[in-house]
């Protein structure tokens, strides 16, 4: 029998904050009881939040996985920091991989190992704590992320031409089209753009107004570089119809020893949900094959 899910929250010392900062947290299945490692899972955004990566509770439960969800700083359930909008110093990567650090120090997972799942900008962020080589990290999965927020633009302006329409029928033209293609979108989804609205600042200050115009202090960020540094096995996810299309994933694959890429030929940015059970299988049976 399943147990029921754990919440908790951890305390997080933010870089040049001087009030009590945590980090909330739910885990599905016994870390303590599991002789192997857990499944650590990165929400994109960034400010997202943890509810549209839902789907991978299966993982728990047909694969007997632990999986542990949590709201990155800046959303969600975790602490906001509403006046540091447009703050790039304060928004950095450095922010959210000592967050994951704190995270999984607090949770012990060190000596047993853990496996780190990244969807979208939780993938960049999981890209770039691979190649810190951290102790303990086993596997990695890196869903709908790009190597390249260049090639990301890139591959946004090919996917159609944004500018010939008011900008909200666009956007949402985009998303239908390239973030999720299902009608409706299911409620985890809809949640995410909820955390979003509510919690923008990390959103704007980084990535920029919109999914297709790159703005913001990560524009320029190329994590195929120190890609070659990851040691850990690697599962690279994407859609036939993904925003993070064919070329801004191929350096990952390039640069990455120990690499698979598989694209789901049914879905876009969302396969987890558009194509879950085969999304499921790959994932579960990459981090279940000790080979």
């Amino acid at each position: 029998m399943a147990s029921p899910p754990y919440e908790g929250e951890v305390a997080f010392d933010a870089p040049g904050i001087d009030k009590p900062c945590k980090t909330w947290y739910k885990i599905y299945g016994n870390l303590e009881s599991r002789p192997g490692p857990a499944l650590i899972a990165l929400h994109g955004g960034p400010g997202a939040g943890h509810e549209y990566l839902s789907p991978l509770i299966d993982i728990y439960e047909k694969y007997n996985i632990p999986v542990i969800f949590y709201d990155q700083v800046g959303c969600g359930r975790s602490t906001h920091f509403r006046d540091r909008m447009g703050d790039t110093e304060f928004w950095t990567f450095e922010l959210f991989l000592k967050e994951l650090d704190n995270l999984v120090d607090h949770l012990q997972l060190r000596a047993k190992g853990f496996y780190v799942f990244g969807q979208s900008w939780g993938g960049m962020l999981g890209g770039a704590y691979a190649a810190l080589q951290p102790q303990g990290l086993r596997k990695l999965i890196l869903s709908g992320a790009p190597a390249s927020i260049p090639l990301l633009a890139k591959g946004a302006r090919e996917l159609g031409d944004h500018e010939s329409e008011e900008f909200e029928t666009a956007a949402k033209e985009f998303y239908a089209r390239h973030v999720c293609r299902l009608d409706p979108y299911p409620d985890d989804v809809l949640r995410a753009f909820e955390n979003l609205k509510d919690g923008p600042s990390v959103y704007v200050t980084m990535q920029g107004p919109s999914e297709f115009v790159i703005v913001g202090s990560f524009k320029d960020w190329e994590g195929w570089r120190d890609a070659h540094k990851i040691e850990a096995e690697t599962l690279l996810l994407n859609g036939r119809y993904d925003e993070a299309t064919d070329q801004c994933i191929k350096p990952w694959f390039s640069h990455i020893r120990r690499v698979k890429w598989v694209t789901l030929e049914n879905s876009n940015h969302m396969a987890h949900f558009e194509e879950r059970d085969r999304y499921i299988q790959l994932v579960g049976e990459f981090l279940s094959d000790s080979a």
